[in-house]
């Protein structure tokens, strides 16, 4: 499933920083096993999320310069860099205004909704998102059950400049059905940009070896190899 030469730029593999891994040796289990798939180069993205994780630039900085040395120490010579997944709330804006963002590359930044309903300013936090210089890519838009009812509201948001990021783990039914045929319908539009792996842990490398649940797979295809625009 995996190509070669793969960016993956939205996972969970600094230690004890979120809900992704728990401790140092977590993290070089992980990285050591996705290599083994097929992952080159690691952009990985700790949440940032007011009142619940509330990393910043710099202990995702400094977190990320630790978790090198840890890797290179053990004779691990992985490209690894970090950036961040940013909650869309009312914190967000507060935070982008006042200083700069863990991008992914250049101003791209992956952003998040909650997964139980999206924010009443959304739009607006967009429009002032990319007036501030940054283009947003969305985390899983096909995570998102309060849009599989109202599908424009795809059409919406990437009218409003989102490019949309799948999650490789919703193609093999991780999430269930519904999300996995979500999926399958944004890649049958052409609407989804990028694929990457959203990994915190080791059920989540499980899966992969999980047959992919639809047939088309030339859109998935197509999104993998436009990963490669962030290849460091």
């Amino acid at each position: 499933m995996i190509p070669d030469n793969y960016v993956d730029f939205h996972s969970h593999l600094l230690p004890g920083i979120d809900d992704g891994a728990k401790f140092e040796h977590h993290s070089v289990e992980l990285i050591t096993s996705l290599s083994k798939l097929g992952f080159e180069q690691f952009i990985t993205t700790p949440h940032i999320m007011k009142n619940v994780w509330d990393n910043t630039f710099d202990s995702i900085h400094s977190k990320c310069i630790e978790t090198k040395e840890i890797l290179q120490n053990k004779g691990i010579e992985v490209p690894l860099k970090c950036a961040a997944e940013y909650l869309m709330d009312g914190n967000f804006s507060e935070i982008f205004k006042t200083g700069p963002l863990l991008t992914l590359k250049d101003n791209y930044v992956l952003v998040e909704m909650s997964y139980i309903n999206p924010p009443i300013q959304l739009y607006e936090i967009l429009f002032d998102l990319q007036v501030a210089g940054y283009k947003p890519v969305l985390a899983h838009p096909e995570r998102y059950l309060f849009f599989h009812q109202n599908f424009a509201q795809y059409e919406k948001l990437k009218n409003a400049g989102c490019l949309f990021q799948l999650n490789l783990l919703s193609t093999v039914g991780y999430y269930g059905e519904e999300v996995a045929m979500t999926a399958k319908k944004l890649l049958k539009k052409g609407m989804i940009d990028y694929v990457s792996s959203d990994v915190h842990h080791s059920n989540h490398v499980a899966a992969f070896s999980k047959k992919i649940m639809f047939k088309d797979a030339v859109a998935l295809k197509e999104a993998f190899a436009a990963n490669t625009f962030f290849r460091f």
